[in-house]
C-alpha cells in the first residue's frame, strides 16, 4: 500500500502462490479469492508494463483456470484458460525457446476443461497442440519434457476414446506409456 510500485508485483506472485498452496490443501473457495486477486493485480501491472508482466498475467489465468474447474465452474476456467491460451501464444511467437513449454501447459489445461464441457472435438484440437508442441520440446530435452509429453499425449488418448476412436486412443496410450517407461 505503501509502496505499490516497488512491491505490487510480489504481492501478486505470492497470492498466485497462496491460491495454488490452497488448493492442495483443498481450500478451493479461498484459493478462488486468492487466485482472483492476482489475476487482477497482474492486469494492472500488465497494462502498465505488458513486456514485463503478460507472462504472469497469463500464469495467474492459468491457475485461476484451474481453480475454477475444480469448483466446477467450467465456463468460467474456459474464459481464463481460453485468455491464457491466447497470451501465451503471442508470447511464443516472439520468444518461442521461453515460451512454448507455457503455451503447451495451457493448451493442455484448455483440452481438459473442453472435455469436461463435453466441447470434445474442440479438447481433441487443444490436446493434439499441446502434443505437438511437448513432442517437439521432448526431442530436444528429453529428460525435462517427456513426463510432460506423456500427460498430454494420455488426455489426448481419453478424447480420442470419448469421441469413439478406440483404435487412435489405444495408441495414444500405448505412446503414453512408452515416454513413461
Amino acid at each position: 500500500a505503501q509502496h505499490p510500485d516497488a512491491f505490487l508485483p510480489d504481492l501478486a506472485m505470492s497470492l498466485n502462490n497462496l491460491s495454488k498452496m490452497l488448493t492442495e490443501l483443498g481450500h478451493r473457495k479461498e484459493a478462488l479469492q486468492a487466485a482472483q486477486e492476482a489475476v487482477a493485480l497482474y492486469r494492472q501491472l500488465a497494462q502498465q508494463h505488458p513486456n514485463a508482466f503478460l507472462p504472469d498475467l497469463a500464469m495467474s489465468l492459468n491457475n485461476l483456470g484451474m481453480v475454477l474447474t475444480e469448483l466446477g465452474r467450467r465456463e468460467e476456467a474456459l474464459q481464463a484458460t481460453q485468455e491464457a491460451v491466447q497470451i501465451r501464444r503471442q508470447l511464443a511467437q516472439q520468444h518461442p525457446d521461453v515460451f512454448l513449454p507455457n503455451l503447451a501447459a495451457s493448451l493442455h489445461n484448455l483440452g481438459l476443461v473442453l472435455a469436461e464441457l463435453g466441447r470434445r472435438e474442440e479438447a481433441l484440437q487443444a490436446a493434439h497442440e499441446a502434443v505437438q508442441i511437448r513432442r517437439q520440446l521432448a526431442q530436444q530435452h528429453p529428460k525435462a519434457f517427456l513426463p510432460d509429453l506423456a500427460r498430454s499425449v494420455g488426455l489426448y488418448g481419453l478424447v480420442l476414446m470419448s469421441l469413439g476412436r478406440a483404435r487412435k486412443a489405444r495408441a495414444a496410450f500405448a505412446e503414453a506409456l512408452q515416454q513413461i517407461l
